[in-house]
């Protein structure tokens, strides 16, 4: 077994204790000073610093585009120890730059014990460009962001152990809050792509879809790669366009349905130049299914309103109920922005709800052919209990042809 925390050395007591010197620091809006061993890339990043309750995935979400701009803090104290690869990356673009700003563990890495690791997490991070810290007492930070909500800081590494603490703090308490940020332009695509990977299949690896039965043209706020393969495994030919496209461009491409896909940041910020594209779709009854941010996105365009959440949704394994048949789905959640509920039209209705708070996790038109949903089923934490979902969106638009 390895430890990979960086330890600075300090000097043995008389009685021949050392104590390990901290390498890593994460600094809090508020002043608090978290002190641990840095991991990853060396450096400071700053951003907003949500917890993430899930067991497995750590990878997926660590490429995630929909934190940008977050420093994670996993509850699960194990995190790495089936090391890193190539085929569970979720952005499409990989050799972007990461959007998550950092990542809190309580464990050290160890190294890797499965069959498909390619890389050491911690070598993986460093190429990857995010700041780690590990050590710390993570139920503790956990317990922190319940009661006060998701603090600015700035996580900083060091491996010598040095830091300008006067200067961290001014620099986290200065921070933008996540209010009123757009944060898509740093994570959408630069030009329109086509997408024809589907899902991975054991000992198989991912596949091409073969012959499509619709054209969907995803709306990329910071699309995952597996919303794609899932469209792609669904029959769809799939033309990917930047978060910036016109309705015109859109609408140029004859899509027989339009995909609202996840994404960072504060929904109505996004929706300055996106609410006008997804109204001129919906004007058309064109089947539309967004996800995450694009669900954000299809509430803003028929009127309703979103708000920022105390701490957020983040993990796979948050029970959503379904309430057009009263099934109860086990979803994976990324968002620090819901939509108010009560603020939806009357062409709009509540189709899911989250069991954990009761807020909202779906809606569906009542006059046009669209529906969202705030949860990842291509996260397939139950792991198919959302997977209905992309039939739906195909339903929709076998009826829109037929029609």
């Amino acid at each position: 077994m390895t430890d990979t925390q960086d330890r600075a050395q300090a000097p043995t007591t008389a009685d021949g204790w050392a104590e390990p010197k901290a390498t890593a620091l994460l600094v809090l809006a508020d002043g608090t000073v978290i002190e641990g061993f840095g991991l990853g890339a060396d450096g400071e990043a700053a951003g907003e610093v949500c917890f993430n309750t899930a067991m497995t995935g750590y990878e997926e979400i660590l490429t995630d585009p929909s934190y940008a701009g977050q420093i994670i803090t996993f509850t699960f104290p194990h995190i790495g120890n089936v090391g890193a690869n190539d085929e569970d990356i979720e952005t499409v673009n990989m050799a972007a730059a990461s959007g998550v700003r950092g990542v809190v563990l309580k464990a050290s890495i160890t190294d890797p014990s499965n069959y498909r690791s390619a890389i050491h997490f911690d070598a993986w991070l460093k190429r990857r460009g995010i700041v780690g810290l590990s050590g710390i007492d993570t139920r503790a930070l956990t317990a922190l962001i319940r009661e006060k909500g998701m603090p600015n800081a700035v996580i900083a590494h060091s491996p010598s152990g040095t830091f300008d603490i006067e200067a961290l703090k001014k620099k986290a308490a200065g921070l933008a809050s996540m209010d009123g940020l757009d944060l898509v332009p740093g994570v959408t695509s630069s030009q329109r792509y086509p997408w024809s990977e589907t899902t991975w299949v054991w000992d198989e690896g991912y596949g091409a879809v073969g012959e499509t039965k619709h054209h969907v043209v995803a709306l990329d706020y910071g699309v995952k790669r597996n919303i794609l393969r899932l469209l792609a495994n669904a029959g769809c030919k799939v033309t990917v366009v930047p978060a910036t496209a016109s309705a015109e461009e859109v609408l140029a491409l004859k899509p027989d349905g339009v995909f609202l896909s996840n994404g960072p940041g504060d929904p109505a910020a996004t929706g300055e130049y996106a609410v006008p594209v997804i109204r001129a779709v919906l004007d058309k009854k064109i089947p539309t299914f967004g996800i995450c941010l694009g669900h954000q996105m299809l509430g803003l365009a028929v009127g309703a309103k979103t708000m920022k959440m105390h701490q957020g949704h983040h993990g796979a394994n948050h029970p959503v109920k379904d309430l057009d048949t009263g099934k109860v789905e086990i979803t994976s959640m990324n968002h620090g922005f819901a939509v108010d509920e009560a603020t939806l039209p009357g062409n709009a209705r509540a189709t899911h709800i989250s069991l954990f708070d009761g807020s909202n996790a779906g809606i569906s038109l009542t006059d046009r052919p669209a529906f969202s949903v705030q949860y990842h089923p291509e996260a397939s934490p139950g792991p198919m209990d959302s997977h209905y979902l992309f039939d739906r969106f195909v339903e929709l638009m076998d009826k829109g042809k037929a029609a």
